[in-house]
């Protein structure tokens, strides 16, 4: 039965990688459909992701590529699958109501299990969906109770990464231990510049020129994890600091889907505070 994998290898750089990894695949008769290099001279660190179509057995041709690399090695063979995803949002609806509406037209490669909310403003956009959505009520909680209630129902879900559409509270380092390297945020990219509850409102008496977004995986460090996407458009003197919080949203439900869709399909690497994207 023909079937296709996406071969993912993160290890440290040598002498005909290329070479013995690809005689892995043509020694069974596979296609490569599709394959990127990286070496990061600087670490000496090699990455490849390859794309593969034929007969085989996962787990033997796993074994065989573990045989021909360094042993320090992380190699994956995955075979495409719908992952499961978990969406955590607050009361902004554009990051949450893009994401299901791209998963209703069938743009978004995921099911989504949930919506978990601290707020109940978003229940309305996600029953249109036929979406569950879970409301877990943070006032008068302090953030551990509220963090032990979410993982309790996450405990009961199935999925493979966690979305923060614009969840706006701040996860622990308990929390985020639970869940390394699956955890995705979107927050605007004046960071560290102008935080707060109205980062437009200061941009703009600051007559800044661009404005953007960032998407990255959640580690301890407040908002420094590992970038995955970003992008920026221009502004100006003409814009008030609401028309430059509407272009806001625009970016950051763009560079999220685009993350998303970049983790989904297999094309993120976490390379320390870094990412190598294919």
């Amino acid at each position: 039965m023909v079937k296709r994998a996406r071969v993912l290898i993160d290890c440290e750089d040598a002498k005909g990688l290329v070479y013995h990894i690809s005689k892995v695949f043509y020694d069974r008769g596979l296609n490569i459909e599709n394959n990127r290099e990286f070496v990061d001279s600087e670490k000496g660190r090699f990455f490849m992701r390859s794309v593969v179509t034929g007969e085989f057995d996962a787990k033997e041709l796993h074994e065989a590529l573990v045989s021909v690399v360094p042993e320090d090695a992380h190699v994956r063979v995955i075979e495409p699958r719908s992952k499961k995803i978990v969406l955590m949002a607050t009361k902004e609806s554009h990051c949450l109501g893009d994401i299901l509406i791209r998963w209703a037209a069938g743009e978004l490669e995921a099911e989504i299990e949930a919506v978990i909310s601290n707020r109940d403003n978003l229940r309305e956009l996600t029953r249109r969906f036929d979406i569950p959505f879970l409301y877990i009520p943070s006032d008068n909680l302090e953030r551990k109770e509220h963090e032990k209630q979410i993982l309790e129902v996450l405990d009961e879900l199935s999925f493979d990464y966690i979305v923060l559409a614009k969840y706006m509270r701040i996860l622990s380092s308990d929390f985020v231990h639970h869940f390394p390297e699956r955890i995705i945020n979107i927050h605007h990219s004046f960071l560290p510049a102008f935080i707060g509850a109205n980062p437009y409102k200061q941009a703009h008496a600051r007559g800044v020129k661009i404005i953007g977004a960032t998407a990255h995986f959640v580690t301890t460090d407040l908002d420094e994890g590992p970038i995955i996407s970003q992008d920026v458009i221009p502004v100006n003197h003409r814009f008030e600091w609401k028309d430059m919080q509407r272009a806001g949203k625009d970016v950051e439900k763009i560079v999220l889907a685009r993350a998303l869709s970049l983790v989904l399909n297999d094309r993120v690497f976490v390379h320390g505070n870094k990412t190598i994207v294919f």
